[in-house]
């Protein structure tokens, strides 16, 4: 596809290493290394417990490593093929699209993609090869997130497949390279935080209701209209708060995780900004997908703490 004079300005502007990072959205990385983080906290806390017999924090780093190169991989290859099914257009909110600005031709953002993707999957291999082949089930389901989400995303099924992907298979995967074991219950214990990653993409899908219309795509947000996709954001939120009440009850983690609810003004507060738009003015969630991220962070570390505190107490 042509680009027009203005964004062939633009791209000569931007050039060396700040157009590969701007392509990559490190800026989206919380979401998948709070995930991660999170459940590496929970393992040492199981080993400090008697839980599990052994921890090896080298394999927990290399995941998080791991989950980053996919994550990367999946944000390139998602611009990639939202260029070429027209959903990603220049006007569309003011968020940096580097391959519609001409800064990347289609072809070499593939290239880009397709090597971030080649590295992750290299270290889930090595990964593989010290602990066991369910790693490889569990690395399949990062490949088809980063590889085929847009179609899932096209068809309304886009927030299942980033709750799966992150809210469960980053967790079961980061504990089994540390522990050698598959620990299910690291999958209750990590829905909570998915369920808020999932709401970073809810308000991203909301915000751009009209632009995915004219696209011809359908998302979940788009399928629901403005006040149910108000609605089930509210719902992610406030499902994540009471899922760990649910957790400590059954004593799969210590009271030490209330500590998130320290978060739980920022939650109401993205609610409240959630609930001002209108459909003839998205414009006042144009941040929310921020917010959100800022709360995946921030609900992220606080839940680490927690577990970390029950390990040493």
């Amino acid at each position: 596809m042509p680009m027009e004079g203005t964004s062939s300005h633009k791209a000569e502007r931007v050039g060396g290493l700040r157009k590969w990072v701007l392509l990559a959205h490190p800026w989206s990385f919380p979401a998948s290394v709070s995930p991660a983080v999170v459940a590496g906290s929970y393992a040492y806390c199981l080993y400090r417990t008697g839980g599990v017999d052994t921890l090896n924090w080298v394999h927990g780093i290399l995941a998080v490593i791991g989950v980053v190169f996919f994550h990367a991989a999946g944000n390139i290859l998602g611009d990639y093929h939202d260029f070429l099914n027209g959903v990603d257009v220049k006007e569309k909110s003011d968020r940096v699209r580097p391959i519609a600005k001409g800064y990347f031709t289609p072809k070499s953002a593939l290239l880009y993609g397709c090597s971030m993707l080649l590295i992750g999957i290299l270290l889930g291999l090595y990964l593989m090869m010290r602990t066991g082949l369910p790693l490889l089930f569990i690395g399949l389901v990062g490949v088809l997130s980063a590889t085929l989400y847009y179609k899932f995303k096209y068809v309304a099924l886009g927030d299942l497949m980033i709750f799966i992907c992150y809210g469960l298979a980053i967790g079961l995967g980061t504990v089994y390279v540390m522990t050698g074991q598959l620990v299910w219950a690291v999958l209750p214990v990590s829905a909570p935080l998915g369920l808020l990653i999932v709401a970073i993409l809810h308000a991203n899908n909301t915000r751009d209701i009209e632009q995915d219309r004219s696209a011809g795509i359908r998302t979940l947000a788009m399928n629901q209209g403005l006040e149910g996709a108000q609605v089930t954001y509210q719902a992610f939120l406030l499902t994540a708060y009471l899922l760990v009440a649910l957790l400590v009850m059954l004593k799969l983690t210590s009271p030490y995780t209330f500590l998130v609810l320290l978060s739980f003004p920022l939650a109401m507060k993205n609610i409240r900004q959630m609930n001002r738009a209108s459909i003839h003015d998205l414009e006042a969630i144009q941040t929310l997908d921020a917010r959100t991220s800022l709360l995946v962070m921030l609900f992220g570390l606080l839940q680490l703490t927690g577990n970390v505190i029950a390990a040493v107490t």
